[in-house]
């Protein structure tokens, strides 16, 4: 089910964002919330505890590898993870692990966790081709790292961070493992029981096309001891309209497996575009890509194509504030591809992008465009750079013909404002955009 067959000319390549919902489910969001209206809420609630969630949880469980009836749901995946890594009782001797890739959420969560425990908080290192840096996890990991917490796939690319190799690295040491899989589930393969995490996050709004103020957590055994007496229970649970919409989604059949076909296509439309420059880094691609023109602003090209019916995302750099930002990158366009989009879909795309990029050039409307260096998709990304900043210690990757058990401390850069930073109050529905870096 593409744009087209919802009855409009759009076609919809933002599904990392917002996927669309299918008719099914929006109906029982639409009929569950009339209902409450007009009712009142227990017997919503009713409905929603004795038939939905044991529905839900058989689902989700099945979907996520893990054992049923042990995921609870959150208005989100950042609220999830803030709400059970606040909760964890670390002191000054505990080191907790965080990646270039981590989202801005989860960065604010764990600022706030190192201000409350006084315990240190280093950045991971990439390698040279932006992969994250295994040997040196593996030559470094000991009993001091408490806490791992790793994207599967982030905000500000496509790449596909390697969860189960991390997993085995982590087994045999006291680190609690933390999986963010907004970005991931729902298009690539999760298995919780494989990854061997302690902690699973997702949202239920983008690939898995629920309805937004939803999402869940698994959190293992493991994870429920050092939690007790606090608990993983959240603060506010999502509605029950959206909770069985979300069950309704997940009951219907999963799409195929767009990011394989799709997602080179998409690439390559980017690729042929004259000026196009991907965000690309590491040798594992999902169904997200990253670009931005060498002439053109994001939020022009994002205009332009929504001009032609093809519907994108700007991406901002504070989204992944250890990230896009030392590479130079301010804004850029994020497009994804999702089971119902077609080899059509990203064939419009291609032209609709040929298209803005030639109207946009001609008209000299690139004035504002930023002129620094990116990470290539198929050559070597920058590794995290050195130089301290207030706030976040992190170890940066040996040089690339240093082999990379050789990598040594050092310290990476981060906004000076990201250690003190005041978010502002979190949005309703649970997406939320706090920043951690000045806005572009």
């Amino acid at each position: 089910m593409n744009a087209i067959s919802h009855g409009d000319r759009w076609v919809h390549l933002d599904t990392a964002d917002l996927g669309r919902m299918p008719a099914a489910a929006r109906a029982v969001l639409m009929e569950r919330t009339r209902h409450e209206d007009r009712h009142g809420p227990y017997e919503l609630d009713e409905h929603v505890h004795d038939e939905v969630r044991p529905e839900l949880d058989a689902r989700l469980a099945h979907l996520l590898g893990a054992p049923s009836g042990e995921t609870v749901l959150f208005t989100g995946a950042a609220d999830a993870f803030d709400t059970v890594v606040s909760r964890l009782p670390l002191g000054p001797r505990d080191r907790v692990w965080t990646t270039p890739y981590e989202g801005v959420a989860h960065l604010t969560t764990l600022f706030a966790l190192r201000d409350r425990t006084r315990c240190a908080l280093d950045v991971v290192p990439l390698r040279p081709d932006g992969d994250l840096d295994l040997e040196w996890m593996a030559a470094h990991i000991d009993g001091d790292v408490a806490l791992v917490s790793l994207a599967h796939v982030p905000a500000g690319c496509g790449i596909v961070n390697p969860v189960e190799e991390v997993g085995r690295v982590l087994a045999p040491h006291r680190a609690l493992y933390a999986v963010d899989v907004s970005y991931s589930v729902g298009q690539l393969p999760v298995d919780a029981a494989r990854i061997g995490c302690d902690l699973l996050t997702g949202d239920g709004w983008r690939f898995l096309r629920g309805p937004e103020s939803i999402g869940f957590a698994y959190a293992a055994p493991r994870l429920r001891q050092a939690l007790a007496p606090y608990g993983v229970a959240p603060q506010a649970a999502p509605h029950g309209a959206a909770v069985a919409a979300l069950n309704t989604a997940l009951a219907l059949p999963a799409p195929a497996d767009a990011y394989r076909e799709l997602a080179p296509a998409l690439r390559a439309a980017v690729e042929e575009t004259p000026g196009a420059e991907l965000i690309a880094p590491g040798r594992a691609q999902s169904g997200m890509l990253t670009f931005r023109h060498a002439e053109l602003p994001a939020a022009l090209v994002r205009r332009r194509l929504a001009e032609r019916g093809v519907v994108v995302r700007k991406a901002v750099a504070q989204e992944t504030p250890l990230f896009l930002p030392d590479r130079g990158v301010t804004t850029a366009v994020r497009a994804s591809v999702h089971g119902d989009n077609s080899v059509q879909d990203v064939d419009r795309f291609a032209e609709a992008l040929r298209e803005a990029v030639r109207e946009g050039v001609r008209h000299g409307r690139g004035a504002a465009a930023v002129h620094a260096p990116v990470l290539a998709p198929a050559g070597a990304p920058a590794a995290v750079p050195a130089g301290t900043r207030t706030g976040l210690r992190a170890v940066a990757s040996a040089p690339a013909s240093a082999p990379a058990s050789a990598s040594a401390p050092a310290s990476v850069p981060v906004s000076a404002a990201a250690a003190g930073a005041q978010a502002p109050p979190p949005r309703p529905s649970g997406r939320r955009h706090l920043s951690l870096v000045p806005a572009p």
